[in-house]
């Protein structure tokens, strides 16, 4: 589980389908018990937890049904991107079942070696056009064999690197899949892309202490 603070107060705990219904038993031990009211428990000294389902789970009104959908196996589809990595994949419940991972250089901001800072960023822009023309490959070699059964989407890295991997033509069909839900990775390698699943399945949960 990982936990970080939430704009506006509070702080967002990440927690796996298999772990929820411990952590409720938990969150009920420490606040002396509690109530439910739809998808928000609350204490009884005054604690609220609010549970949002995963990515690719149909809504639901209560904590039962939120267990059960959260625990169902679905396919998702995973594309993290940042400067010139990219990682795409498809996980079928908790397994990465295909996936690649791909590099391309992109300099970083600061013009050096005696470079005109407008030729420097021609450099850069001819870099990073490249990263994201072959990220869009990296993504139609992974995803579009897949797409019709994905549940959904979910991407994460730099927005703008991925927002420009999407923008390609050949991906269109992936675009209505993505979720709201952005990952906060480092330079996408399988590693990295293997821990994504998790946080993709996880459920959000926003907790306010008394």
């Amino acid at each position: 589980m990982s936990a970080r603070p939430a704009a506006g107060g509070g702080r967002w705990v990440d927690v796996p389908p298999e772990r929820l219904a411990r952590w409720v038993e938990n969150f009920s031990s420490r606040h002396g018990g509690h109530t439910a009211q739809g998808l928000v428990l609350t204490g009884t000294d005054g604690a609220t937890a609010e549970l949002f389902p995963p990515p690719g789970a149909p809504a639901v009104t209560d904590f039962d049904s939120l267990h059960v959908e959260a625990s169902a196996s679905r396919r998702i589809g995973l594309l993290l991107a940042r400067k010139g990595a990219v990682a795409a994949g498809v996980a079928d419940g908790p397994e990465l079942i295909t996936s690649k991972v791909d590099t391309h250089y992109v300099q970083g901001r600061t013009a050096a070696g005696g470079w005109s800072q407008q030729r420097f960023a021609r450099r850069r822009d001819n870099q990073a056009k490249a990263a994201a023309a072959d990220g869009a490959a990296v993504a139609a070699r992974v995803l579009l064999p897949n797409v019709r059964t994905l549940s959904v989407l979910v991407t994460g890295g730099d927005r703008t690197a991925v927002d420009t991997i999407l923008a390609a033509p050949t991906l269109a069909a992936l675009v209505p899949l993505r979720h709201d839900r952005f990952l906060d990775v480092p330079e996408p390698r399988r590693a990295v892309l293997e821990e994504a699943v998790a946080s993709a399945r996880a459920v959000r949960i926003l907790v306010r202490d008394a």
